[in-house]
């Protein structure tokens, strides 16, 4: 999956607490881990359905993480 190969450290949309969530990367001011985000969108849902269903990640934060992976992905396979 995506979310593990990704150094989420440089993606300032999230966030890694220890003893928070286990110690996985969340989105910056919440307990939704950033692997939920990609969990739902394999499984079909939307951005919007994902925002819904997780009231405390913003559009902006989703859309941040989705651009780092990309990016990440594309300096990766250069």
């Amino acid at each position: 999956m995506v979310f593990c190969m990704l150094n989420w450290s440089e993606c300032l949309a999230v966030e890694r607490v220890p003893g928070k969530v286990s110690g996985a990367w969340v989105f910056k001011g919440t307990r939704v881990p950033v692997r939920a985000l990609f969990e739902n969108l394999e499984g079909g849902a939307s951005v919007d359905q994902f925002l819904e269903w997780f009231p405390g990640v913003s559009r902006v934060q989703v859309l941040a993480v989705l651009k780092y992976a990309e990016a990440s992905l594309t300096e990766a396979a250069a």
